[in-house]
């Protein structure tokens, strides 16, 4: 494959297979530890790649998790996210190819501020709606929409955390691919590169099957966002630098 190496495939799949797990174990992940290093690895792996292989991710953890689902919670969600689609699509069509380093540093930060932020809303349809619309658009042009989504299912347990989440994400990350064909983020050589990262989903979502009730999240998540807010800054400084 011309357009990445061997060393950056095989580093992606890693970064991936880390994301899944985590996903696997907390119910969101992927997006906010495996985007910023993917996008260290290449930018080309954003966001198209891993949305595809998100998807794969949230099918098999809605099937594990699925006794725990509650769909009349979901649905406000997704509601918001056709409008989340909608916004991210306007913007991919407008924005340059510099441009959209900078938004991604920006958005990127902005989810780690969320994911900081202490802020805790209720668990209702008008939070849900709004949750909803930001994670698909942060998701759609970032790979990353984790943090909106999460705050409103924070004080929740685990098991309806995955469930609700993940039908969540299976939803958005559908139009999050709509918005990415329809703006032009997604074609033959995304396909590839998703083809090749898919181990990585795999292996990871196997592994968090082995840890969900193992592995110190809570323990983690400094780590995480402190990728998340260096790959954040990383992508501010080259598109400020390519201006």
């Amino acid at each position: 494959m011309t357009d990445i190496s061997l060393v950056q495939i095989l580093l992606a799949n890693l970064a991936i297979l880390a994301g899944a797990c985590l996903q696997g174990v907390a119910g969101y992940g992927i997006g906010t530890l495996s985007a910023p290093l993917l996008f260290l690895i290449s930018p080309l792996l954003l966001p198209g790649p891993l949305v595809l292989n998100a998807i794969i991710l949230t099918i098999l953890m809605l099937l594990r998790n699925r006794g725990a689902l509650r769909l009349r919670e979901v649905r406000f969600a997704v509601g918001g996210g056709v409008a989340g689609a909608v916004l991210a699509a306007l913007t991919l069509l407008v924005v340059s190819t510099k441009g959209f380093e900078l938004m991604f540093g920006a958005l990127i930060l902005a989810g780690v501020a969320l994911s900081i932020g202490g802020l805790k809303p209720a668990l209702n349809a008008r939070n849900s709606i709004i949750a909803g619309a930001a994670s698909t658009y942060m998701g759609t042009i970032t790979a990353v929409g984790g943090p909106p989504i999460a705050m409103i299912y924070q004080n929740e347990k685990g098991p309806l955390v995955r469930a609700n989440m993940s039908a969540f994400f299976l939803v958005a990350s559908v139009f999050s691919l709509t918005a990415l064909l329809l703006s032009g983020y997604l074609g033959m050589r995304e396909l590839r590169l998703f083809a090749v990262t898919l181990p990585g989903v795999l292996v990871g979502f196997w592994l968090s099957g082995k840890l969900v009730h193992r592995m110190p999240f809570e323990g983690l998540r400094p780590i995480i966002l402190a990728i998340a807010a260096l790959a954040g800054t990383a992508a501010l400084v080259r598109g400020m630098l390519s201006l």
